[in-house]
């Protein structure tokens, strides 16, 4: 058994723990591989071992991973900032878009989605705190997007993803996560119904997943410590 097979199947039993734990459906709950900066041969193993979903942050480098995999059954998300000249990319090769917070990129992404794929799937990212780094719609402009959803066929909203500032204990952790959840349940509608919310990673797990996280996004805790390129 790979090192990856051992702390995939730890990072599984940690969701089924909390799901446990905080009363939720035993499949309420899905996991991200967030396998930016791993090469395809790790992401391989991990599909082995019966992970199917990873994100990606870097178009450039998943671009060459998609392809090097692309006889393997994998639903690819895209997590990372958008840039306006990568939208294309994007919308041609990805099942899943995470971090939309402008309309601009879904007008883009909506006139860029090839018609023989599928609908993309997207989430807005949610701006829940104030911290100056962090990109995101505040709620009225989730709001506003939504409504106007009908006009952009090529893609299919399917909920809110958020990425809030570190905070000292399980309690401090959950409030954004509710946060979010208060405000899909505020905006759902029966033929919208955002079931998805995107949020928690390796140290907010457990209070994303009890406040109603539906994915959670890991990635050191499945592929061990990143080596990032230096700049």
């Amino acid at each position: 058994m790979s090192a990856i097979n051992t702390r995939l199947e730890a990072v599984n039993q940690q969701i089924q723990h909390a799901i446990k734990k905080y009363h939720r459906d035993a499949d309420s709950v899905s996991l991200l591989a967030v396998s930016k900066t791993r090469p395809a041969e790790e992401i391989a193993l991990a599909v082995t071992a019966g992970q199917h979903r990873f994100g990606e942050s870097y178009i450039q480098e998943a671009l060459i991973k998609i392809d090097q995999l692309k006889a393997l059954q994998i639903e690819w998300h895209f997590i990372g900032r958008i840039q306006g000249n990568k939208t294309r990319s994007i919308a041609e090769n990805f099942d899943w878009v995470h971090s939309i917070d402008s309309v601009k990129q879904i007008k883009r992404l909506n006139e860029q989605r090839p018609k023989a794929l599928p609908p993309l799937n997207i989430c807005l990212q949610i701006k829940i705190d104030d911290e100056e780094s962090k990109a995101g719609l505040s709620p009225e402009q989730a709001k506003c997007i939504i409504d106007e959803m009908a006009h952009y066929p090529r893609l299919l909203l399917r909920g809110f993803m958020t990425l809030p500032a570190p905070a000292e204990n399980l309690e401090e952790q959950r409030q954004p996560f509710k946060t979010l959840r208060l405000l899909r349940d505020q905006l759902a509608t029966e033929a919208m119904p955002l079931e998805t919310l995107s949020m928690g990673m390796s140290d907010d797990l457990e209070a994303a997943i009890a406040e109603g996280s539906t994915l959670v996004r890991i990635g050191t805790a499945i592929f061990g410590p990143r080596n990032y390129p230096a700049k």
